[in-house]
């Protein structure tokens, strides 16, 4: 199957994967307690306004025509309008993906070399006393919940110190770096012992290999082994998993954000979740959903790239 057909596929794919995200989402909203209507108008609001509202909204439907008209506009491109904000959604993720895609991306930076450099290290040196201590912190920062750590940096680096701003995204780009290194951060920490953890093992199954040993026969160094042979054949696993941990980055942003104030798509879904915002939530799920196909198609395509062997 060649490339370009291979895409076309996993796109096709992604539309009944879209499609059942929408269900669920839809569902769990419907289901949730609470009328969006009276949280926007208040309790002391007419009846006639509350029932204008519905009407406008839509909300005064039976729950499947509500669906399908919500599916119908899908298909032409319009998410819908906020309850809240009373702007179009698609407006509302222009403004705030964003911030988030800045975010997962600098997490993703800061993520890279401590991974390759620790992975490296620890493999090298395999059950010394540095990779007992590398194992160690790996334990440490997967036990230490994201949200407490993000409060505890927030506190002695932003309040006590005021090294960082512990709020806001910034007016310029040098003050977006300033301003998410913190949450960047909290995040990292909490990735980078599952990924070193995974390219570790990958580099000892390669290290002990048979192939190791005959290149090593026929006068091969061992750093020119390492860098051609081992360290490639070592990413595909550890690039699959990296994959999920963009997944999580996504839907993790939700508690970062929220901590650091940080105007992106999760803060905007735990206020949207709040106000039953119902047409937000969805545009944001859905928006959250198709990045997460298009990462991991585009980690099957690089793996493909990298290793011949791999047929997309």
């Amino acid at each position: 199957m060649n490339l370009f057909r291979f895409i076309t596929m996993r796109l096709l794919q992604a539309v009944p994967v879209l499609f059942g995200v929408s269900i669920i989402t839809f569902a769990l909203m419907v289901a949730t307690p609470g009328d969006p209507i009276r949280l926007l108008v208040g309790d002391h609001a007419s009846p006639e306004t509350v029932a204008a509202l519905r009407d406008q909204y839509g909300l005064d439907a039976p729950i499947h025509v509500q669906y399908l008209k919500y599916i119908t506009n899908l298909a032409t491109g319009d998410l819908g309008k906020s309850l809240r904000y009373r702007v179009p959604v698609s407006q509302l993720i222009a403004q705030h993906y964003p911030v988030t895609l800045f975010l997962v991306l600098y997490t993703i930076v800061l993520t890279l070399p401590p991974v390759f450099a620790l992975s490296v290290w620890s493999a090298k040196r395999q059950n010394g006393p540095a990779d007992q201590i590398i194992r160690l912190l790996g334990v440490l920062g997967l036990a230490v919940p994201v949200f407490w750590l993000a409060l505890l940096l927030a506190r002695f680096f932003g309040v006590t110190l005021g090294w960082f701003p512990v709020s806001g995204f910034g007016a310029t780009i040098p003050a977006h770096f300033l301003h998410l290194f913190l949450p960047a951060l909290s995040t990292m920490i909490w990735v980078v012992p599952i990924l070193v953890r995974t390219l570790r093992s990958a580099l000892l199954d390669e290290m002990n290999r048979d192939y190791v040993l005959t290149g090593m026969a026929k006068g091969l160094g061992e750093r020119q082994i390492f860098r051609k042979h081992i360290l490639p054949n070592s990413i595909l696993p550890t690039l699959n998993l990296f994959a999920v941990i963009v997944a999580y980055l996504l839907g993790g942003s939700v508690i970062v954000e929220t901590v650091y104030a940080v105007p992106g798509m999760g803060k905007l879904m735990v206020e949207s979740i709040l106000a039953r915002d119902y047409f937000v939530v969805q545009g944001a799920t859905l928006v959250f959903a198709m990045t997460t196909i298009l990462v991991m198609l585009a980690v099957d395509v690089v793996s493909a790239l990298i290793d011949p062997r791999v047929t997309p």
